[in-house]
């Protein structure tokens, strides 16, 4: 069966969005995976959290594939195309590959009601699996408890930040949220948590004795952001208890190095758009964007104008008021009494705002959603 795109075939699963997208249960994905009867990787480490997944997940991976492992991440959502979810030593899956295991995925993928979500994971697993890596890393969608990459063991699990995010499928309080997200290290033989609020901290330990809290990495990073120190540390104390029970053998300075020099798209990413500095995050919840809250207020050079874009069943209103102290002009597409100017797209407002300043420094966030279109906007500018 041939006849189709990628995209042809993504379409038929509808329009991907965690908040609409994502269906508790494990059942789908047994049986999307059952045919291919998956062997168990050496290593397959799991991450949760509410923000900061990603940023720590692309670091551990930096870390390992630099020292010598063959690493397989599976991340979302992607920017601006799908291959970005599925990566082996950084590079993304090829068209040609892709193609070849929708045609032998989505079949029955369609058949059973599977969710965009289930079948990224199911082609991510699948994919390892084909090329022999040697360790997987698995960023968790929504929670974890029924979580698409909770359907298959692992042996280490990872516990970023936790704030409120996604609660109508989580839960209204952050324990509720971290109840859910604490999943990540069932059957796990090694827990590591980033520092949480105390009330979580203590649930956590009741429930895993022998989790680890991580502390802050101490050294520079190449990606910008102070709140990036927080994911750093939990990184490397991935790496450490890795190598103190002898699950993989290195250079912890070598490990250390890689966490280092990891970059990532849409986080604080700064490019030069002729005479204009931007930087684009990906910031979508309110926890996100108090967490970049340190890093704005130091900037060497004041924004000119911060935009602020999010999907359409989204909303950061809550945080004008944060984000408006830090620059002259806010510009959303959500009237407010912080807001400045209210633009449908993002398009426009960046055009508004290099008409009337060309060599502005301007911050974009919102959602992954937004960097993409911001990208795409320099690209064809």
């Amino acid at each position: 069966m041939k006849p189709q795109t990628i995209d042809i075939w993504l379409e038929q699963l509808g329009k991907p969005s965690a908040d609409r997208d994502y269906l508790p249960g494990h059942a789908r994905m047994h049986a999307l995976l059952e045919p291919f009867k998956l062997q168990q990787p050496k290593l397959r480490m799991r991450v949760a959290g509410t923000n900061g997944k990603g940023s720590t997940s692309f670091m551990l991976a930096n870390a390992l594939q630099t020292s010598g492992f063959k690493v397989g991440l599976y991340t979302s959502p992607h920017i601006l195309n799908f291959n970005e979810r599925i990566r082996i030593q950084k590079t993304p899956i090829s068209d040609d590959d892709l193609l070849t295991l929708l045609e032998q995925v989505m079949p029955q993928a369609l058949a059973v009601g599977a969710s965009y979500f289930e079948v990224a994971t199911a082609l991510a697993l699948i994919y390892f699996n084909q090329q022999g890596v040697d360790i997987e890393i698995l960023e968790a969608g929504v929670g974890a408890k029924l979580d698409a990459t909770t359907a298959v063991p692992a042996d280490m699990g990872l516990l970023t930040p936790i704030g409120l995010d996604h609660e109508a499928w989580l839960g209204s309080t952050i324990m509720d949220i971290a109840h859910e997200k604490s999943y990540i290290f069932q059957d796990c033989a090694y827990a590591i948590s980033v520092e949480q609020p105390i009330e979580i901290k203590i649930f956590l330990h009741k429930k895993y004795p022998n989790i680890i809290f991580s502390q802050a990495f101490e050294k520079t990073l190449r990606l910008s952001g102070k709140h990036q120190a927080i994911n750093a540390g939990l990184a490397q104390q991935a790496i450490q208890t890795l190598l103190q029970n002898q699950v993989i053998n290195g250079d912890l300075k070598a490990f250390t190095k890689g966490i280092r020099q990891a970059s990532i798209a849409g986080r604080l990413q700064h490019i030069q758009h002729q005479q204009a500095h931007i930087w684009l995050d990906a910031a979508h919840n309110r926890h996100a964007i108090e967490a970049l809250l340190p890093s704005l207020q130091t900037m060497q050079q004041p924004l000119d104008a911060i935009l602020v874009y999010t999907r359409d069943d989204r909303s950061l209103q809550d945080c004008f008021a944060l984000l408006k102290p830090l620059s002259p002009q806010l510009i959303s597409d959500r009237k407010s009494e912080h807001c400045d100017l209210c633009i449908n797209a993002v398009e426009d407002a960046i055009t508004h705002i290099l008409s009337e300043k060309p060599q502005a420094h301007i911050l974009i966030l919102g959602s992954f959603l937004t960097v993409a279109a911001a990208l795409r906007y320099f690209k064809d500018h």
